[in-house]
């Protein structure tokens, strides 16, 4: 199931799995020849507008032989992740091909950024992937920090990891909570809920919310690590490990769990890679692709970590890949824990970073720079950047454009999301219309940040 990164290197055959994590690396690599199905993917995008989809549905068959079905699933369906609608044509209970429409959501997130300060530009952006909101703000920070030519200390950047790495587990944790749900694992929406649960108290601990936290900014961090803080992360990574072999009976080697995800929403290597997909959707594939170690950012490359791969680009692939990058998280933050350093959470610089709470109350040059660095911004030298991280849905990227005042002059957002979409129809032609809830799930998407 899972390759490190010296199997990358190997050619077209994939090596065996070198990261031994419990069941489902075992179990991935015992998928039983036969069971997949490699199908031709000429015909599985529904190239029609949803106009012409209402003409087709309501009018009467051209041809008799024709027994194609046209319909809908979604965006009012509990099993599509949010306001995705599907349009399906069916023979049957068979997929013939299909098309995600989306837009339904609306935020309109890039465009409003475009009236917003810097300053206030972590507050909008936290808001698309809300499952993962500090990647939404890292990415955003890292661009606007890379336009200014600034250095944020040490100890901001490691607390920035902590706070991604924390965030990659609560993701997937609530991956697994939801993946369950869809396939009938009741028992796994409670059980993922409840260990994410407690990634979200130790947010709230050192952010002081559980969601949309606006706290990485550009030049750091908004607060230091409050008291206590080590020895929650401590508790967390004490509970996790059981609970997640709790995970591996229940699931990984649950005979229903396997037959409804081995062998459906098969993606080849080639096609995700034409696809432009990254996260666990493109490593499913057998691609070792991970931003943090092929173009570190952070302090990534100071820290050892295993890129988990799969071997058949399936369902239960992306599931294991998933569950394996919680432990890998795990590894990092435990690292995190022993190399964090001492030293101020932000930047010492007056032009972008506000005064200390203290200064106030004492200095009114401290009180004038405060009013005016949240009333006005700071000036952002002209230029263009592009700034991505590796999200838990993959490459999440921030491009900005800037006039050299203190708003984007235009402000562009890569999401994961958004491009994994693409692999629905080549995922599900073929498939049963029981499997595609299933196919849906495996990849994770949040809508938020599909429609931002």
């Amino acid at each position: 199931m899972a390759m490190t990164d010296a199997q990358a290197e190997a050619p077209a055959e994939p090596a065996a799995p070198a990261i031994e994590h419990q069941m489902a690396t075992e179990m991935a690599d015992e998928v039983h020849e036969g069971q997949l199905h490699i199908l031709p993917r000429n015909h599985a995008v529904m190239r029609m507008s949803e106009v012409q989809m209402a003409e087709k549905a309501n009018a009467p068959l051209e041809d008799e032989n024709d027994q194609t079905m046209l319909m809908n699933m979604g965006p009012s369906h509990p099993s599509t992740h949010g306001v995705l609608r599907l349009m399906l044509e069916m023979d049957g209970e068979t997929v013939v091909r299909s098309k995600p429409v989306v837009g339904y959501l609306h935020t309109g997130m890039e465009k409003t950024g475009e009236a917003l300060t810097y300053l206030q530009g972590p507050t909008n952006v936290t808001r698309m992937d809300y499952a993962a909101p500090l990647f939404n703000e890292l990415a955003f920070s890292l661009a606007v920090e890379e336009l200014l030519g600034i250095e944020i200390p040490p100890r901001a950047t490691w607390i920035r990891m902590l706070m991604s790495e924390m965030n990659r587990i609560s993701s997937h944790l609530l991956f697994m909570a939801t993946n369950g749900m869809d396939l009938g694992a009741v028992s796994m929406m409670i059980y993922g809920w409840r260990e994410r649960e407690e990634v979200l108290r130790f947010f709230e601990l050192v952010t002081g919310l559980r969601m949309n936290h606006n706290y990485i900014r550009p030049g750091g961090v908004a607060a230091d690590l409050p008291d206590g803080w080590r020895d929650s992360v401590l508790r967390l990574l004490e509970i996790l490990p059981p609970r997640l072999e709790e995970y591996d009976i229940l699931m990984t080697g649950q005979p229903i769990w396997r037959e409804r995800l081995q062998g459906v929403g098969v993606m080849r290597a080639d096609e995700a890679i034409a696809l432009s997909t990254t996260g666990p959707v493109l490593r499913s594939a057998g691609v070792p692709w991970d931003l943090r170690r092929d173009m570190p950012y952070l302090a990534y490359d100071e820290v050892e970590f295993d890129v988990v791969v799969g071997t058949y680009g399936d369902a239960f692939d992306r599931y294991a890949i998933r569950l394996n990058e919680i432990r890998e998280s795990m590894r990092i933050v435990r690292q995190i824990l022993d190399k964090m350093p001492k030293g101020n959470y932000r930047a010492a610089d007056t032009k972008v970073t506000p005064p200390p709470r203290a200064r106030i109350d004492e200095s009114m040059e401290a009180l004038i720079h405060h009013f005016k660095i949240f009333t006005e911004g700071f000036k952002v030298p002209e230029g263009e950047v592009y700034a991505a991280v590796e999200s838990p849905r993959g490459e999440l990227g921030c491009y900005i454009v800037s006039d050299g005042g203190p708003k984007p002059y235009r402000m562009h957002i890569r999401g994961p999301s958004f491009i994994n979409l693409q692999t629905l129809p080549h995922m599900m032609s073929q498939g049963l219309i029981a499997d595609a809830v299933a196919v849906i799930s495996s990849v994770d998407p949040i809508m938020g940040e599909v429609d931002r």
